[in-house]
């Protein structure tokens, strides 16, 4: 009889343990074959970014528009404001007296074909006709030109 106590303690704990096993397969039985309907429209709102950044470019000047100074300042200013790359400084009188001797023309026509480390229109090959002999003319003035840029 004393055996009988003992194992009935035990015996009362394999049918709990037995009823939650069970009870647990059941559950999980209960959805098995089903798909779990998704609202799609609250998952995308939930999973958005804290933040957002939109990066948009500047307005761009109208093709041809560009003056001389802006160009100078956004293209050839890198090389000749430091004399990179063997360029005449911006405002250097005696370094740009012998290009100067080569007139407007003479000019525009070396920074379209480009020279020495330059590149054809210092690498601006959207530049405009126009636009080039604005920059152009701009630069060489700076260092004591009279040339007329072009409207």
């Amino acid at each position: 009889m004393s055996d009988f106590r003992r194992s009935a303690p035990v015996r009362s704990y394999a049918r709990i343990a037995l009823s939650i096993g069970v009870a647990a397969l059941a559950t999980q039985l209960v959805g098995c074959g089903k798909k779990a309907a998704v609202d799609e429209e609250l998952a995308a709102k939930l999973t958005q970014p804290v933040a957002q950044v939109e990066l948009k470019a500047a307005p761009a000047a109208a093709p041809g528009s560009r003056k001389g100074e802006d160009i100078y300042t956004a293209v050839c200013g890198a090389c000749h404001e430091s004399g990179a790359a063997g360029a005449p400084k911006a405002g250097d009188k005696g370094a740009w007296a012998s290009r100067l001797g080569q007139g407007f023309d003479g000019l525009v026509k070396s920074a379209a074909a480009g020279k020495g480390a330059m590149p054809p229109k210092g690498g601006a090959a959207d530049l405009t006709d126009n636009e080039l002999k604005r920059a152009v003319a701009f630069l060489a003035n700076k260092a004591g030109a009279g040339f007329k840029a072009p409207d």
